[in-house]
């Protein structure tokens, strides 16, 4: 890349031969709210085909950054200039527009108009139309998926692949980062370190810095230990040094001493000059070891029915609106179910009678559920971090705080009273709760929502080792794919199971797709030749046609060729 670094732009973006135009540009940055200091940026600077993604811990100071460079705030010390107009897209804010065209609206399955009593799903939706639909130079985007299905997700992301101009992200969802970024800027204690490539890309970074780092913290140790070996080994050689022998003269002995003398001088300022290098010696720190989490659950009920939850003739309906039409499913023990389908089609319901046990819904003898749901009922608020993981346990102290450490709950902050939590660590606390009680089967209702990627990963690679049962939702794709072996979907009021990984259940529906297209297509040609057989009967009519039934027919196939080919699309 070719950086324009030396180019001082003063008004407006100018294109100089090839060279990238200069959107955003900040230096000295530095925002606190309250005594603590959020950001303390030297420099940044974005260009107009830069594809940013922000990353950090839930509190690192992610939004405060994108409310910075967008001008939506002020630093407390330096500046932010922002050459040409920008749309901000915000999970917690109104769109920037109410309104929008109507090509746009049916584009991203939204009214025209926007109002308070639309669903989280088409907030976000209107969001993006709106910000996508002004044209600007850059997009300011803040968790855009948020509350959106898996549709609304891939709907996001082709839409910001097709965007020209910059795109700065805040985003826990993986896979969008990697489609999407070309740089990641981590937040880490206030700065900012910009990595190249896409997130994955920058995991790969990290992990080869954590190796560098200990293995300078190794190369460290290792000379500093030789160095103080040395100064061990010349004291003691001090410390031996011969006395004058008994029968020696006078003068030998004067020669003798001035001798030792010498010697040991020179011996100890090679101890002064070994001291020295130590303390020249580049210190480095022991990188932080990552403890690796493995679930011992021993002493956690067995299930022995193979069949555990078990559904048949389904039916459910909330007024006119159909969920459940005879519908069937069943889950097996030791199956790792992700239940997926379009926001409203029946996910939290579904979860909800099997906690009900609603007829006709069988459960096994012996299935102890425990459930995590987005109302994070399981915590007691006036009880510590600690006391609330603890109270069902059946790990001991010592992994639950090895848990709660790979969650960032880190020494004394064990004690925090839940209370005073934000919304993401009450989720990860009521992670670790669950995870750590005698349940034999879990059921979770969106369990990334709020999670910091490190959190999620954590997340991911605990439930990836979990031995027991498990029936999740998520729209967190990459998540889905870690940890499931068995995909359900619900699709026309029905319950379909797909086993196999996320990865393979999307394969499947892409042969399945392509089948179909190569039918329609068929279909098309078909229909294409009947249509010029029936241009020549009518503009060579023989005695036995009907102009008008011609006529008909000639629209009736025209308007199927119209409709399969919008289904290609």
């Amino acid at each position: 890349m070719v950086w324009l670094k030396s180019v001082r732009i003063l008004s407006s973006p100018v294109d100089i031969g090839g060279v990238f135009i200069l959107l955003v540009e900040c230096r000295n940055l530095k925002k606190s709210y309250g005594d603590r200091l959020i950001l303390d940026i030297e420099n940044l600077c974005v260009y107009d085909q830069d594809r940013i993604g922000i990353v950090g811990v839930n509190g690192a100071g992610k939004t405060t950054l994108l409310n910075l460079l967008s001008q939506r705030i002020e630093p407390d010390e330096g500046w932010v200039k922002l050459y040409g107009k920008c749309s901000c897209i915000s999970q917690l804010e109104p769109p920037e527009e109410e309104a929008i065209q109507q090509e746009i609206a049916s584009k991203f399955k939204v009214p025209q108009i926007y109002h308070t009593s639309m669903s989280g799903g088409e907030k976000t939706r209107f969001k993006l139309a709106a910000g996508l639909s002004q044209n600007n130079t850059i997009i300011f985007a803040d968790e855009p998926t948020s509350n959106m299905d898996i549709e609304g997700i891939q709907l996001v992301e082709n839409s910001f692949a097709k965007f020209s101009g910059a795109l700065v992200l805040i985003s826990h969802d993986r896979d969008l980062l990697d489609s999407l970024c070309t740089k990641i800027i981590e937040i880490e204690e206030g700065k900012i370190k910009i990595y190249s490539g896409n997130y994955s890309e920058y995991i790969k970074q990290k992990t080869g810095e954590r190796e560098l780092a200990q293995f300078e913290y190794e190369q460290y140790v290792k000379e500093k230990k030789r160095l103080e070996r040395v100064i061990i080994s010349t004291r003691e050689k001090v410390k031996s040094m011969r006395k004058n022998p008994r029968r020696m003269g006078n003068s030998e002995a004067r020669l003798h001493k001035m001798g030792s003398q010498k010697a040991k001088a020179n011996l100890d300022r090679t101890v002064k000059n070994v001291e020295s290098r130590i303390q020249h010696l580049e210190v480095k720190e022991k990188p932080s070891k990552i403890e690796k989490i493995k679930l011992d659950i021993g002493d956690v009920q067995k299930l022995y029915n193979k069949v555990i939850i078990e559904g048949k003739e389904l039916n459910k309906s909330f007024g006119e609106k159909v969920i459940f039409k005879n519908a069937q499913f069943h889950l097996e023990k030791g199956v790792k179910a992700g239940l997926i389908g379009p926001n409203g089609c029946g996910k939290t319901t579904l979860l909800k009678m099997i906690l009900n046990q609603e007829p006709p819904i069988k459960i096994a003898p012996n299935v102890r559920i425990g459930y995590f749901s987005q109302e994070l009922s399981i915590l007691e608020e006036n009880m510590s971090i600690l006391d609330n993981v603890m109270a069902e346990s059946v790990y001991g102290e010592s992994f639950v705080r090895i848990l709660l450490a790979r969650l960032l709950f880190k020494g004394d902050s064990v004690y925090k009273k839940v209370r005073i939590l934000s919304g993401g660590e009450r989720v990860k606390v009521s992670f670790a709760k669950i995870i750590c009680s005698d349940f034999n089967l879990l059921i979770l209702d969106e369990p990334t929502n709020y999670l910091d990627l490190n959190s999620l990963e954590v997340v991911e690679e605990v439930l990836g080792e979990y031995e027991h049962s498990l029936l999740f939702v998520s729209h967190d794709r990459r998540f889905i794919n870690s940890v499931a072996n068995q995909i359900m979907t619900i699709e026309d009021h029905k319950i379909k199971t797909f086993k196999g990984s996320y990865e393979e259940y999307m394969a499947s529906r892409t042969k399945v797709r392509d089948r179909e297209k190569e039918q329609i297509e068929e279909e098309i040609l078909l229909l294409e030749t009947r249509l010029t057989e029936v241009i020549s009967r009518i503009s060579m009519p023989s005695k036995k046609d009907d102009p008008e039934l011609l006529e008909a027919e000639y629209r009736e196939i025209l308007g199927q060729i119209r409709r399969l080919k919008n289904l290609l699309e």
